[in-house]
């Protein structure tokens, strides 16, 4: 029966014609208390045409102000109170309308501490009847009688995200009931929010859990490190709990924070890092209204730098790739990318070492900026192409930035990589190459500034180790790993981009710039974490097979060359280096090379020669 009553009036709240009539009963009814209070409960003979008129004024006025704010369309069962502000302003402008024409009749009469309390009678009725509404829907069994298979969470973190996730998880018809937070906030300890208790801090975590028979732990802190995400999971993996995780504040990027965003932990997770503060003013005069040349478009930073390009409203947006399946799949993508309407965009399919296609392409888009991300980056396959390698990553970039020069661009920003730090590989030597050849091409091209940025692997990048790793586990294993000791320098793509348009709007021509990579990931603990995160066991459920470093390949890179050679920048973040070479002449061996023909070992040394300081 409770039930029944509670479905019925819940009915009455989704229909706006209903809650538009009962809230001019419940406006009158408050006018007539507010007379029969100064009166008495059966009025006077000469109040009556006094007060008819008020119950009708009053309650008109005041639904008028109402709908034209926007209150009927409002589902008052699940409103928060952003939408009580909103009536409370409706409501305000509805009143003031009343007395306004209260002060203009004069033919009738409102006794004054009828009119002081009408208004604050009016808005407590129709307000306890949203409120009603509101505690109806909590009260429903859809929350408060799940069965026996419903899931028992442990909410980390109490903040505004917490109290949300909490709050939505009870307004949905949702399999998990949460008990409670956990948070390191002592003044929060022993409070309660969002109708859930705060059971205490991290170290009561696993005891809280047991205690409570939890099965899933909800870690609701969107600015929490990879550090501390890690130190959860370790926690909480060994008693087999399902933890989920709301993601990180660059992924939602101002959507709301609710139970749909919250997700199994990735590998991305443990890799986060404080939140990166840019200088948005200064990459925004670098950006803005400019035309802007990308790259490699379509590949992993490519495409990253174009997203975050957008929100700087370049003036026109030159997607250039050399696979046209890459450049298509971008396209697609960049339409639904926040500002694009406001952003032209063109595709261009073209080699970046084929001058007279590069001239063409920069006599039509004559760009202000260039973002150079095009490059072989696959350090096996490189070795077995030397000549592709120094043909594209080497001559590529110095066709695009004599080009850029001979047409005046401003910047030319080039993504560089650790490899080419005493490299030891052909696509490291080759990427040492080219950060000297745009060294040189700032000699012949002064009015143009020309910035190298250097970082090392990224998360998730075509042809990187974890999509790799990906597919072994879920092929059952075994997963491949080169060598027990084998680190590799990681960062997210976001991030390792965001950085790259800070440094940018530093540079004023000739830097090559170091992105801070923290601390360096063993791949063989970066395995066996995957493999977890899989629900597996690493050496149980899934074996890891040593395969032997591959040609090229070292144990451990690096990011500098001496560490005497490197200064601080105004972001904590980017570092600055030096490279003296300055001979323009550089580009010339590079064309010799590539006439040797088919002698690879020729060439492989030729090439390492030119990587000599």
């Amino acid at each position: 029966m409770r039930d029944k009553v509670l479905k019925i009036w819940l009915g009455l709240a989704k229909r706006n014609r209903r809650v538009l009539f009962m809230d001019l009963c419940l406006l009158a009814l408050a006018m007539y208390i507010c007379f029969a209070l100064r009166l008495t409960l059966l009025l006077a003979p000469g109040f009556y045409d006094d007060m008819i008129v008020a119950v009708i004024v009053f309650p008109a006025c005041v639904v008028a102000a109402l709908c034209f704010g926007g209150v009927y369309r409002i589902h008052w069962p699940q409103a928060s109170v952003e939408e009580y502000a909103r009536l409370a302003r409706s409501y305000i402008l509805g009143v003031t309308l009343f007395l306004c024409f209260n002060s203009f009749m004069t033919s009738f009469t409102i006794p004054r501490s009828s009119l002081a309390i009408a208004p604050l009678a009016g808005f407590v009725l129709i307000g306890a009847m949203r409120a009603s509404w509101r505690l109806a829907e909590f009260s429903m069994p859809s929350y408060a009688s799940r069965n026996g298979d419903a899931k028992r969470a442990v909410i980390i973190g109490a903040g505004e995200a917490g109290a949300f996730i909490a709050r939505d998880l009870q307004r949905r018809n949702s399999d998990i009931i949460p008990l409670g937070f956990i948070d390191e906030d002592s003044a929060k300890r022993g409070k309660v929010i969002a109708g859930l208790p705060v059971l205490g801090g991290d170290e009561s975590l696993l005891e809280e859990v047991r205690r409570l028979g939890a099965n899933v732990v909800l870690i609701a802190i969107p600015s929490a490190s990879g550090v501390r995400v890690r130190g959860y999971l370790d926690m909480l993996s060994r008693p087999g709990i399902e933890v989920r995780v709301l993601p990180s504040l660059h992924e939602l990027a101002g959507g709301e924070v609710e139970v749909a965003k919250m997700r199994s932990v990735e590998l991305q997770d443990l890799l986060r890092r404080e939140p990166i503060v840019l200088d948005e003013a200064g990459i925004g005069a670098v950006i803005s209204g400019k035309r802007v040349l990308v790259t490699g478009a379509g590949g992993s930073i490519g495409s990253e730098i174009c997203a975050q390009l957008m929100k700087h409203t370049p003036s026109e947006l030159f997607l250039l790739g050399h696979g046209e399946g890459s450049i298509y799949n971008l396209v697609q993508s960049v339409g639904r990318m926040e500002g694009t309407a406001r952003v032209p965009h063109r595709p261009i399919i073209a080699d970046i070492a084929v001058e007279d296609a590069m001239e063409r392409v920069f006599s039509d888009s004559r760009p202000d900026v260039v973002f150079h991300a095009a490059a072989h980056k696959h350090v096996p396959l490189m070795e077995e192409n030397p000549r592709e390698a120094l043909r594209v990553n080497s001559l590529g970039t110095w066709t695009l930035a004599q080009l850029a020069g001979r047409f005046g661009a401003e910047r030319f920003v080039m993504i560089s990589s650790d490899k080419a730090v005493h490299p030891s590989s052909i696509m490291g030597a080759t990427k040492r190459i080219a950060e000297r050849l745009l060294c040189g091409a700032q000699v012949a091209y002064s009015e143009t500034a020309f910035i190298t940025v250097r970082f090392g692997n990224v998360l998730g990048s075509r042809g990187s180790v974890v999509p790799l790793f990906e597919r072994q586990i879920e092929m059952g294993g075994p997963v491949t790993v080169t060598h027990p000791e084998m680190n590799r320098y990681f960062m997210l793509i976001p991030e390792a981009v965001s950085l790259v348009l800070q440094a940018a709007s530093m540079g004023r021509g000739g830097e090559l710039y170091v992105l801070d990579m923290g601390e360096p990931v063993n791949i063989l603990e970066m395995a066996e974490t995957l493999i977890r995160l899989h629900g597996r066991e690493p050496y149980k459920d899934i074996h890891i097979r040593f395969t032997g470093i591959r040609p090229g390949e070292k144990l451990h890179e690096e990011l500098f060359y001496e560490s005497g050679h490197v200064n601080k920048t105004l972001h904590s973040k980017i570092f600055l280096s030096t490279l003296t070479d300055r001979r323009i002449t550089l580009i010339d061996d590079v064309r010799k090379l590539l006439e040797l023909g088919a002698d690879t070992q020729l060439l492989r040394e030729g090439i390492f020669s030119l990587c000599e300081i």
